[in-house]
């Protein structure tokens, strides 16, 4: 699980944090100025990168949270059975499976380039890249 630690205040709409321990993507941000004895909070409204789900946290805008790092990669399609994909990465020639998303089932076909994003050990097809 690779991850680095990032302050909240520094974070921006389209960044990626974790949440309840899934890599997400920040859909909305709001900040509360600091009150009297207190530090300016933070509300992150999130949607998770694998199952779509949202998610919300407020936090104090000096603390840390932890950030994935996305691995984006390349692979190959070996064979496609119904919502799945048997790829093997063109770096390391590794072989797994990988789930179809709904948008990308009329363009996956054996012999395609595909790629894909590691997430907290977690994988998902992104795309289908053009010859």
């Amino acid at each position: 699980m690779t991850t680095k630690l990032v302050s909240v205040g520094s974070l921006q709409k389209g960044s990626y944090v974790i949440i309840d321990g899934a890599g997400c993507k920040v859909s909305d941000i709001q900040v509360s100025r600091p009150g009297k004895h207190g530090h300016a909070k933070v509300r992150l409204v999130a949607v998770g990168l694998i199952d779509g789900k949202k998610r919300e946290i407020v936090r104090p805008g000096h603390d840390n949270i932890e950030v994935p790092i996305l691995e984006k990669r390349n692979a190959q399609v070996l064979s496609v059975q119904g919502d799945k994909a048997n790829v093997m990465d063109t770096e390391s020639y590794e072989t797994f499976n990988l789930d179809v998303p709904e948008e990308l089932k009329a363009e996956v076909a054996e012999g395609s380039t595909v790629l894909y994003w590691k997430i907290l050990d977690e994988r998902v097809m992104k795309q289908v890249k053009k010859a």
